[in-house]
């Protein structure tokens, strides 16, 4: 029993110290200047200015209901669609409704 233990401490020891490792490595990129490269690898490209971006709004495909990005997504009236192919689906669907029956 004590040997489970003993494992099981190391385990949460070395998780911490592996931690406290990365923090570490992430605070001496964050401190280098932007044009050496490390700032830019360690943010993916992203500016170092110390404010974390905010995440990105989704929206609902009004077509199939998959929630895409609104950067990347395409808007028609007050609806919001995951791709253009959808948005003239609907539109074809909506208006083949709206039309009279002969």
């Amino acid at each position: 029993m004590r040997q489970i233990l003993l494992l099981v401490l190391l385990f949460v020891v070395g998780q911490w110290f592996v931690k406290a490792l990365r923090r570490a490595q992430t605070q001496t990129r964050a401190g280098a200047q932007p044009g050496q490269g490390a700032a830019q690898s360690a943010t993916g490209g992203a500016s170092t200015s110390g404010k974390a971006a905010l995440p990105e709004p989704m929206v609902r495909c009004a077509e199939c209901g998959v929630h895409a990005p609104r950067s990347e997504s395409v808007d028609v009236g007050a609806r919001s669609f995951c791709s253009s192919e959808h948005a003239r689906a609907w539109d074809a669907r909506t208006t083949a409704q709206d039309r009279p029956a002969r």
